[in-house]
This record gives structure tokens, C-alpha cells and sequence, in this order.
């Protein structure tokens, strides 16, 4: 079958591969004990590191109704894969951090694992995934999340250098990371969250965290606003004027926050950029458009506890191009000064779904 013909195919089944989800999602938030997916209850859980092997298919074009076209609001489209393993407990990737040279990087997985690993470039172009590494997400314990009740659904990632954070949607909770003291094989331990955090919707929580750096970034003298904070913001919990709800935690101004909601778009990531611009992934489902994702904007400078924030979208796309469930997005700046943003798909492990990972130039 021609790659045409299977982007038909699967523009033909994905709306209801995604109202499947939907449902699915809807029945698990209203069980408050349900046992986890059955993904963790076989050979696809995570038990202990594990080197995998990652295919990866590249993506020529990002519109296949249009192959001479690279630019799309405000990105230019650089390369894309489409990566399968043989490995069952492969997918489900919610969240990625990139070194400073877009090469090496750490994912996490919904149901609770880490993958690291190498992105190989042919030029600018991204060919494949080496030295891939699997592992479970640690508790205090030292025993995989996935052993307590709800703490599988790690959907959120942020990096400080050796820290790491970890948002869990289902309970709400983060957990945080040190690197230095074995990297994947490190223990999470728990941090203090608002009130407001433990109240999102189990199904609609945390869903994006964003480290601002305590010292500036990439060389920078002076500091960022708001730097030593982290941000978390919810998928969809609404504020009483139906705003997308996020918080400050730690930091000099900690406190609660709204991001104003365009046309029902939910937050699935964000990012900081060097130029003091957070970008912020959002996507939606409709019976109407299908899957629809879009990256806004917001001027770092605006965010304060109490505040209303909005921002330009930069950048729209629908399943008329090479999207699937677009769940993580990370930035990194090129020897040549260029900003490339990374976006990754959570497949939820279904046959219907791909992951995917693509590369823009942000060009305004």
C-alpha cells in the first residue's frame, strides 16, 4: 500500500479510534478505583531497564495534499519519523526534554516509564532513535509507580538540569526526580502541591509542567521573571469563568493562574523558550474537525497569581496533515541561532494511532 493511501486510511478510522478513547477515558474518570490499563497488567509493563530497538519511518512531508509546502504559521517544518518497536511496552510517549543539542533526550510514558535515548540526524533531518533505554518510574520505595492504586498516569515532564519533575494525572501529585543519584534508576519523592492542584478532575489534570531556570538561561546575566518556579497546568480543569486552570509552585510568587480557552482546545504541553516566550501545545476532538492541535504563545512577563493569560497561535494543524494525539513539545537552539521545536504523540497503545515525532523551525 502506498504511503498515500495509508494516510487515507488512517485519516478514515482515526475519528473513531479517538471517540473510542474519548469513551474510554470518560468510563475511567468516573471510577475512582478502577485497576490500571491492561497495558501494565502483562509483558508491556515496565519491570526494570531494558535496551530496545526503535524503527523509525521518516516523514517527507508534513501536508501530503500539498508536498511543495514547508511553511505553516509560524513554523517551518524540518523532518518527521514515524517509530515502531517490537517492543510491546513501547508508546504512550506524553512528555520529552531534549539536551541542548536536540540529541540526546528523556520521555515519559502515560503508564508510568521512562525512555532515553539518542535522536540521529542525517543534516538537519532527524533519522532515527539510538541507544534507546526503557525503565520504570520509581517511587519513594524504590518500586515501580504502577504498584500503587491510580499512579500510572505520568503525563507531564519537566527538567532543571539533574532534577526532574513528574506530573501524575490521575492523583494529581508530582513527583520530583534527582538524576544524580542513579538517572532512571532514581526514587521520586512527592512534592507539596496547592490545594487547587488535588482538586483538578482525575481525568482532566495535570498535564504540562515548565521548570523556569533560577539563573537566567543559555548564558543569560540576568534572571527570567518568575524564575525558580514551576508551572503546572491542567488539561482541563476550569476556572468559574471556564478558563483553563494552571499554577505557580514555589518560586517568588506562588499562587494560581488561568489560560484563557479558545474553541475548546485543551492544554497537552508547554515549553519555555530562551527569549522568555512560553509555548503552550493544545489540541482538541470534535465529530465536526477531528483532531485539531494548535501552539500558542504567552509572554512569560504576563503570568502572575491571579492573572488572566492569552497569547497569538502560532502554529495550527488538523488530520489533513502528519498529526496523531500530540501530547509533548521541547525546544532547542541550533549552533546556527535557529529555534526547533519537537513535538511527540502519545499513541495510547492502539492500532489506529501512531507515534510520532516532528520538527519545526520557529520562524517569527
Amino acid at each position: 500500500m502506498s504511503t498515500h493511501s495509508s494516510r487515507r486510511s488512517f485519516l478514515k478510522h482515526a475519528a473513531a479510534g479517538f471517540s473510542t478513547l474519548a469513551s474510554s477515558r470518560l468510563a475511567r474518570a468516573q471510577a475512582t478505583a478502577e485497576p490500571p490499563p491492561r497495558a501494565l497488567q502483562n509483558e508491556r509493563a515496565v519491570s526494570e531497564p531494558v535496551g530496545i530497538e526503535v524503527n523509525a519511518r521518516a516523514i517527507p512531508n508534513f501536508e501530503p495534499r500539498d508536498r511543495a509546502r514547508t511553511r505553516f504559521g509560524s513554523l517551518d517544518y524540518r523532518s518527521g519519523l514515524v517509530l515502531t518497536s517490537p517492543y510491546r511496552g513501547f508508546g504512550g510517549l506524553s512528555g520529552i526534554r531534549l539536551d541542548a543539542r536536540g540529541e540526546r533526550f528523556l520521555a515519559v510514558s502515560d503508564q508510568g516509564g521512562w525512555f532515553t535515548g539518542r535522536i540521529r540526524y542525517s543534516g538537519r533531518n532527524m533519522a532515527g532513535l539510538d541507544d534507546v533505554t526503557a525503565a520504570p518510574l520509581l517511587g519513594a520505595e524504590g518500586r515501580p509507580i504502577t504498584e500503587k492504586r491510580l499512579w500510572w498516569d505520568s503525563e507531564a515532564i519537566a527538567r532543571d538540569g539533574n532534577v526532574v519533575y513528574v506530573g501524575l494525572e490521575r492523583v494529581n501529585q508530582i513527583l520530583r526526580y534527582d538524576f544524580s543519584k542513579g538517572g532512571m534508576a532514581a526514587r521520586g519523592e512527592a512534592i507539596a502541591v496547592p490545594a487547587g492542584v488535588r482538586k483538578l478532575p482525575s481525568n482532566k489534570g495535570l498535564e504540562a509542567l515548565v521548570v523556569v531556570p533560577k539563573d537566567g538561561d543559555k548564558g543569560k546575566d540576568q534572571n527570567m521573571p518568575l524564575a525558580g518556579s514551576l508551572i503546572a497546568f491542567s488539561e482541563r480543569g476550569l476556572d468559574a469563568d471556564g478558563n483553563l486552570t494552571a499554577f505557580l509552585i514555589g518560586g517568588p510568587t506562588p499562587g494560581q493562574f488561568s489560560v484563557r480557552r479558545i474553541e475548546k482546545y485543551d492544554i497537552s504541553d508547554a515549553v519555555l523558550l530562551p527569549s522568555g516566550e512560553l509555548l503552550i501545545l493544545e489540541r482538541k476532538f470534535s465529530w465536526f474537525t477531528g483532531v485539531n492541535i494548535r501552539i500558542r504563545a504567552i509572554p512569560l512577563k504576563s503570568i502572575a497569581p491571579g492573572a488572566l493569560v492569552d497569547g497569538p497561535a502560532l502554529f495550527v494543524a488538523d488530520l489533513g496533515q502528519e498529526i496523531d494525539n500530540m501530547e509533548g513539545i521541547d525546544a532547542h537552539v541550533t549552533p546556527d541561532g535557529e529555534t526547533v521545536l519537537t513535538l511527540i504523540s502519545d499513541d495510547n497503545f492502539s492500532m489506529l494511532q501512531r507515534t510520532l515525532l516532528l520538527q519545526f523551525t520557529l520562524t517569527e
